[in-house]
């Protein structure tokens, strides 16, 4: 495939107001100014991309896809008072809502420019099918490179925790399925579609025994570690309680810092934490429109950022972030800042970064993804910019800004999956009715025993 005459923003270094990008199989062979050189021998898929913006593919650093099928619900809750109302339905949840919901959820990432996704699943109903790998399946019908946590929760309310006894594991089973799940998925080899990671829910779901021990297995097998963190001071006022320090302060007594770990969230962080994070090049999702949403707060991304830490964006689930586009949080991302810090704390390229290069840091994939350069791997969106975004001179303060722009291509290791702003890998109107077929399923499998 060769694109030409877009506005190419590398993300890593030069932009090219009329540039080139040259794909050959799943890797980028070039990129520069003007035209593109000589084809090579055969007939590459030439895109004339004039009034475009090329990008790299987006990163989406967390989510809940099985959420899509309970969008709407628990509409002015806190994150707990959401949380317990809607574990009862989810507790109900089989493979058929879980395939459905991230069928929809993935096309609506992919839609957005999203070329690599991660999803926290961390609810696993007994006797309810293998719900793991229906939202494995699902990513490969619609073709994103998928890195799914594996999550968990083993303390329910008898034992101090928030979810309800009937949705938790005991530890021997959640080392052993988690061991399972990276022994048949996961693929540690460059250009890989498909990676697991280990992933306990939170502080206040899960003992110290499976903090501990999860972090062993993770860096026995070379897996990297996910959790929520810091999200609201509930969660604070809990784990004081609870353990007698702030959230990041019993995460890093766990051993869960360090570069091998990405926590989602992370609102409420003093002084000492943002430090402590980058010090320990320890990875953030920012998910502004779930905080926003749930009324979490404006997390200290621009703190981050000034210490050097990485960051990316999340959309999270998408029931607490209804239809939210990975691209919108660029926009969500940018004015919260400044709502919070002023006009100078983020800028337009910034949010970028962390959509694109903040995230692959995230998922220590940094030297295949998250920028256009030669070597890595054919990740590119391409975002039409020749409508109204026309009137703003710089297409990636428009991108940034604005509304999300429409997709010309999204292309994932060389495959085009949406072309004219559809969804061609899987169709469309299909993916969208599968995500309200699980909706309606997920209801009735409440309602039956509610």
């Amino acid at each position: 495939m060769i694109i030409e005459h877009a506005h190419v923003a590398t993300v890593s270094g030069d932009e090219y107001p009329d540039g080139h990008i040259v794909i050959d199989g799943d890797r980028i062979a070039a990129v520069g100014p003007g035209p593109a050189p000589a084809a090579a021998a055969g007939d590459p898929d030439r895109v004339d991309a004039r009034g475009c913006l090329a990008t790299p593919g987006l990163v989406n650093t967390h989510h809940h896809l099985y959420q899509w099928a309970s969008q709407g619900m628990v509409t002015d809750g806190t994150l707990f008072e959401w949380l317990t109302t809607l574990y009862k339905p989810w507790s109900k949840m089989d493979a058929e809502v879980v395939a459905g919901a991230a069928t929809a959820g993935l096309g609506w990432l992919a839609k957005s420019g999203c070329t690599t996704s991660t999803d926290h699943h961390y609810l696993f109903p007994r006797g309810r099918g293998d719900l793991f790998a229906a939202e494995i399946e699902a990513a490969r019908e619609i073709g994103v490179r998928f890195h799914p946590c594996r999550g968990s929760m083993d303390r329910g309310e008898s034992r101090g925790g928030l979810p309800p006894d009937e949705v938790v594991e005991d530890l021997d089973t959640v080392l052993a399925v988690t061991e399972e799940a990276i022994d048949r998925y996961h693929d540690p080899s460059p250009g890989s579609m498909l990676r697991i990671a280990v992933a306990p829910c939170s502080p206040f779901s899960v003992s110290r025994d499976l903090l501990v021990e999860s972090a062993r297995l993770a860096r026995d097998r070379g897996v990297r570690l996910h959790t929520h963190l810091a999200e609201t001071l509930d969660e604070e006022e809990h784990t004081r309680e609870q353990f007698g320090m702030t959230p990041t302060e019993y995460m890093d007594s766990m051993g869960w810092l360090g570069p091998d770990v990405w926590l989602a969230h992370c609102v409420h962080l003093h002084d000492t934490d943002v430090k402590r994070l980058a010090e320990t090049r320890t990875g953030t999702a920012h998910c502004p429109s779930s905080n926003a949403r749930l009324g979490a707060g404006i997390a200290r991304v621009s703190d981050l950022l000034a210490e050097g830490a990485a960051v990316g964006l999340g959309v999270d689930g998408s029931a607490s972030a209804e239809l939210v586009p990975l691209a919108g949080e660029l926009r969500q991302a940018l004015y919260m800042q400044r709502a919070r810090y002023g006009p100078a704390s983020l800028t337009a390229r910034q949010a970028l970064e962390m959509a694109t290069l903040g995230g692959a840091r995230c998922l220590g994939r940094e030297d295949e993804l998250g920028s256009l350069e030669p070597g890595r791997l054919a990740d590119v969106a391409l975002w039409r910019m020749d409508g109204f975004q026309a009137a703003i001179d710089d297409p990636v303060v428009a991108f940034a800004f604005g509304p999300t722009p429409p997709l010309r291509r999204l292309v994932v290791g060389g495959r085009t999956v949406v072309d004219d702003d559809a969804l061609v890998t899987v169709p469309q109107d299909e993916a969208a009715r599968r995500g309200a077929a699980a909706h309606r399923r997920l209801m009735r499998l409440a309602e039956e025993v509610l």
